[in-house]
């Protein structure tokens, strides 16, 4: 493969700042449909921060379910935009929406971007054979489909034993993953499971693919997510303590997990190498990781890409309760999509969560004095990666 080109992005470093989060009917939201949860989700995010929606002048959003999702979402939103990006990664999108939303505020292009995600895969009418059907027929995949493979999670379980064989990953390590994020969700009001989590829970439970248990899968969930995002200047005069986006990258190497070179490491290895160079720092500098865990093997797989311990040690690493309350990285404070919320796409609300420990809104599961968040975003199987480091005012 062509080595990439890191791009030099860093005269955009804390240029903005995310000003607004909200969630809405995280878990199951009965009588809502997608447009209700993002509407609701994005109308709670204008109002955190101290804006109405006839400021907002620009708008990123994207669904699983539908090519032209942005234009009924405006729509809903009665919103009108000079800036408008409706691009689909899968569950890395709203992480990508970042850069590209920067650069539009940078130039001037507008003032005040939304970026919203809503879901009602838990509680939809529609049945999961006829979602399933209609996601192929947006996203189809020659030469994997006709197989008719148990997706996505036999596209992660096949990652997860080639980690197993190539490094001596095991089980239990897996399963440490699942049972760091139930005790993170404990502490989380929000999380829509918070009952206790061992690590035999997870080895015992019904096998989905081999060798993932459906407690190495993350939840099914509805609910509604978004944030608005200023440029700098604007977000000090506003209620919130600013939480600056001091680097943002997105990479993709491969559609399929078939198409991927080594089944062991992601394009994470090159979007967070650039969200690094962009915000001129490095792994060991972070205070919180927010992960897109739709599978145990991705938060070890991510570990290592983004560069918290070398290949194959993501096992080892996690051992021992190291990424759980009290542990040596806190990873995945909300409960990650394993256990709080994982409405289809996941990767907004890792940023929401990086948001709310910086601005030390983390109740229970807050880490003391945040100032750096990693926040990084996974879509299709193992396809599209995107990385963002957020910072308090401190980190200008």
């Amino acid at each position: 493969m062509r080595p990439a080109r890191t791009p030099d992005n860093r005269a955009l470093r804390g240029r903005c700042a995310i000003a607004g989060v909200a969630t809405f009917g995280c878990g199951e939201a009965h009588g809502h449909d997608d447009m209700s949860l993002l509407a609701n989700a994005a109308r709670l995010a204008v109002a955190d921060a101290g804006l109405t929606m006839d400021d907002i002048d620009g708008i990123a959003t994207c669904s699983a379910g539908a090519s032209m999702w942005v234009m009924p979402a405006i729509e809903h939103l009665g919103i009108n935009a000079n800036y408008i990006d409706g691009t689909m990664l899968g569950g890395s999108s709203f992480i990508a929406h970042l850069l590209p939303a920067i650069r539009a505020l940078d130039s001037g292009q507008c003032n005040a971007v939304l970026v919203c995600y809503g879901s009602a895969q838990r509680t939809s009418t529609l049945s999961r054979s006829a979602i399933g059907q209609a996601r192929r027929a947006l996203d189809p995949q020659p030469y994997e489909q006709p197989y008719e493979p148990f997706m996505p999670a036999s596209a992660y379980a096949l990652a997860a034993s080639r980690h197993m064989h190539q490094y001596g990953t095991t089980r239990r390590q897996l399963a440490e993953v699942a049972v760091a994020a139930r005790a993170w969700a404990r502490l989380n009001p929000e999380a829509f499971t918070r009952d206790p989590l061992s690590i035999d829970d997870v080895l015992n439970a019904r096998m989905i693919s081999d060798p993932l248990t459906v407690r190495d899968c993350c939840l099914v969930t509805d609910g509604g997510g978004a944030l608005v995002l200023v440029r700098s200047d604007r977000a000090k005069d506003l209620p919130h303590k600013p939480v600056h986006v001091l680097g943002a990258a997105t990479a993709c190497w491969n559609r399929q997990i078939s198409s991927m070179h080594d089944l062991t490491v992601t394009s994470a290895s090159q979007s967070g190498a650039q969200a690094y160079a962009m915000a001129g720092l490095a792994a060991k500098d972070m205070d919180v990781v927010a992960l897109y865990d739709a599978f145990t093997i991705n938060t070890i797989l991510f570990l290592e890409d983004l560069g918290f311990c070398a290949k194959g040690e993501g096992g080892s690493f996690v051992e021992g309760g190291a990424i759980a309350p009290g542990g040596r990285l806190a990873v995945n404070t909300n409960g990650g999509g394993l256990s709080c919320v994982h409405p289809g796409m996941y990767g907004i609300y890792t940023l929401i969560e990086g948001v709310r420990q910086l601005r030390g809104q983390g109740g229970e599961r807050q880490v003391a004095n945040a100032k750096l968040a990693l926040c990084h975003g996974n879509g299709g199987t193992l396809s599209s990666q995107a990385t963002a480091i957020l910072g308090t005012s401190d980190t200008l």
